[in-house]
């Protein structure tokens, strides 16, 4: 590998490892113009493979992390002949604990919503009030789920329901466990993980700041691709005490719960978005939703196997946090 990328591979590395927020990651001090784009060019090419770099992993703590993925892995059931079943992935890719809280409970949310005991993965990292038990959401576990998932699957029949929450950045979703991991994962190279697999009946769900740099990569005709945020806003709610995102808690948390179609989910979850954004005085999000035209094709047979009763809403409010703030 050439000096000059790498040197910009490591510094983008560090500059997210440091990141306290959903904004791009910036040094203290300004960059030449010139230098600061090739940089970020680097780091997006770099991302666009699936980018992760790991620091000072134990032997051992590699090994429990194999262990770990294989028996999430090895634990998803066969699918049913003759039925619409879907296959849940919940990564939760950044290590702050209000994504592992959110990864959680959104796997048991779209579980129960779409019949998918036994049938879901969670990657995440801890959650801040239990032991430590899921295999990391690192892109090169992402990789090796949806692979698992494919293999499994009857691509003709079958649905793969992705739902991703972490940070953002305007080249794709952040992956950072600590002062250990880092990464990322561009448009391109889920959009390209996702074709290489034959996965064309999907859902895919992404929580992060400037997440609607996916819709035009994963937009198809058989999809569905949901996004918290516009190609150039951020999205908010990810601070390290809460328990969901606003977008988490108003698509997964509250709207997704309900009996009703996945349009009108994502409708009713955008207004509530909206409302507690106004309340805050906030920038507008603007999620983005595409629906493609075969869609409806897996999404009918889903949809009225939905459990009738609405489960409650659990956790504390997204809005909680302009509680914790001074006026």
């Amino acid at each position: 590998m050439p000096l000059r990328p790498f040197r910009a591979l490591l510094l983008s590395a560090l500059l997210l490892s440091v990141a306290a927020s959903a904004q791009p990651p910036r040094p203290a001090k300004p960059r030449p113009p010139a230098a600061a784009q090739e940089e970020d060019d680097a780091f997006a090419d770099y991302a666009a493979e699936g980018f992760q770099l790991e620091h000072g992993r134990e032997p051992g703590w590699q090994l429990a992390e194999h262990r770990r993925l294989d028996r999430a892995l090895t634990a998803l059931q066969p699918q049913r002949t003759g039925v619409v079943d879907a296959y849940v992935l919940v990564a939760g890719l950044d290590s702050d604990p209000v994504f592992g809280r959110e990864a959680r409970e959104a796997a048991r949310v779209l579980a129960r919503r779409y019949d998918a005991a036994g049938r879901t993965i969670v990657l995440a990292g801890p959650d801040g009030r239990g032991a430590d038990t899921l295999a990391r959401g690192s892109p090169d576990n992402i990789a090796a789920a949806l692979a698992h998932i494919a293999e499994t699957i009857d691509k003709s029949e079958d649905v793969l329901v992705l739902y991703t929450t972490s940070h953002g950045a305007p080249y794709g979703i952040v992956y950072q466990d600590g002062d250990a991991g880092v990464g990322a994962v561009a448009p391109a190279r889920l959009a390209a993980m996702l074709a290489t697999l034959g996965l064309k009946r999907r859902l895919v769900i992404v929580s992060a700041c400037y997440s609607g740099v996916f819709v035009p990569a994963l937009a198809t005709a058989d999809g569905v691709v949901m996004t918290a945020a516009s190609a150039d806003r951020s999205s908010f709610g990810c601070e390290a005490d809460s328990d969901w995102t606003f977008f988490g808690d108003a698509l997964i948390n509250h709207a997704l719960r309900k009996n009703q179609p996945f349009a009108a989910a994502a409708k009713d979850a955008t207004t509530l978005i909206a409302r507690w954004e106004a309340q805050g005085k906030l920038r507008a999000s603007n999620p983005r939703l595409a629906i493609g035209a075969r869609a409806p094709r897996w999404l009918g047979p889903l949809e009225r196997r939905l459990p009738r009763p609405a489960s409650a809403p659990v956790g504390r409010p997204a809005t909680s946090l302009f509680a914790r703030k001074p006026a």
